[in-house]
């Protein structure tokens, strides 16, 4: 049996992945790196007390690597604080995992990720995906995901407004720009883990849109 590893625990994608592996046997054990213990408890779960500022090497042990790592510009605070979380963090996590024998990564970039991209947001996204490729996973899973629906612990205003307009023009707006709920994603994220092997694969938001996802990975 695997070992699964997931970054990014208590973002909007990572609860709901941790849930979903929890909930499917696939998965020996799950480990989660995370900053103060939760009180989810589950016997295969291992809740791991990690400073990325002080990274442990020793501790960074598992066969399938799931990154839903991630902040904003308003909640870093700075153009460097958000590279730090967003790009310093999960390479370095990566790299150390890759050094003590995981084979797979998936990775939660965003919508318009391109290195070289004039928007600075989508240039770091983008920049990650490519040193992501260049570390030497078996299997490299990227998802890009438009804005994400769902229940957060925190208020944002500008992706609520984000989220009103978009409903109110759905008929107008193309699938891949339509807001997608989390839960669908990180259920994308641990399907194409299971059934993906040996390559990069790149999913866009509309992919990710398709409501029949075993319909999708049989074909």
């Amino acid at each position: 049996m695997k070992t699964a590893l997931i970054l990014g625990m208590s973002g909007l994608i990572g609860s709901k992945l941790t849930t979903i592996l929890l909930e499917d046997p696939y998965y020996s054990k799950v480990k989660v790196l995370v900053r103060h213990i939760s009180l989810l408890e589950h016997p295969r779960l291992e809740q791991i007390l990690y400073d990325y500022d002080q990274p442990d090497a020793a501790v960074l042990k598992a066969d399938d690597v799931f990154c839903c790592l991630g902040t904003t510009m308003k909640k870093a605070g700075s153009k460097a604080a958000f590279i730090k979380v967003d790009k310093t963090y999960v390479l370095e996590t990566a790299s150390l995992l890759y050094n003590n024998g995981a084979k797979k990564f998936a990775l939660i970039s965003s919508i318009g990720a391109k290195s070289g991209s004039a928007n600075f947001y989508s240039r770091v996204k983008g920049e990650v995906e490519e040193e992501i490729k260049k570390i030497g996973f078996e299997t490299v899973i990227i998802l890009r995901p438009s804005i994400l629906l769902g229940k957060r612990n925190e208020f944002r205003f500008g992706e609520l407004l984000a989220k009103g307009l978009a409903s109110a023009l759905s008929f107008l707006i193309p699938d891949k720009y339509k807001g997608i709920d989390a839960s669908k994603v990180a259920k994308w994220m641990f399907l194409k883990m299971q059934h993906e092997n040996n390559g990069v694969y790149i999913y866009e938001s509309d992919e990710l849109q398709m409501n029949n996802i075993y319909e999708v990975l049989s074909g």
